[in-house]
């Protein structure tokens, strides 16, 4: 009897042609660059980009936390393909200046590598 075992695949694949931003740990498309807003973040384990949408991750249960920007309620996100915490989601803001974050995800640069188009 032979077994037939299913190859990993992704979601999600983002065009060749745009800079993408994918999981270190076993290359999922993450991010197209041009969804980036923001480079100056800082997640749990060091820098952390900001962005408006991703593909290929998973979202856990919301739960508020203080950050150094104040109360937030966030869900960490995880890579679909390998199980890794890339860095959460934004559900809500508490504080008035920080209701642009609302929806956007932070990606820690320690769990994503450039990928397709970089110079």
């Amino acid at each position: 009897m032979v077994k037939m075992t299913k190859a990993k695949t992704f979601q999600a694949y983002l065009p060749h042609c745009h800079r993408t931003y994918s999981c270190i740990h076993c290359r999922a498309h993450l991010a197209s660059h041009d969804e980036l807003i923001s480079k100056s973040f800082q997640g749990s384990q060091g820098r952390a980009y900001l962005f408006n949408s991703v593909v290929n991750v998973g979202c856990g249960p919301a739960e508020e936390r203080v950050l150094l920007t104040g109360l937030h309620a966030v869900a960490d996100i995880y890579c679909e393909s390998c199980k890794t915490t890339l860095g959460w989601k934004y559900e809500h803001a508490f504080e008035s200046s920080q209701k642009y974050k609302e929806g956007k995800f932070i990606i820690e640069l320690a769990h994503m590598i450039k990928d397709n188009g970089w110079e």
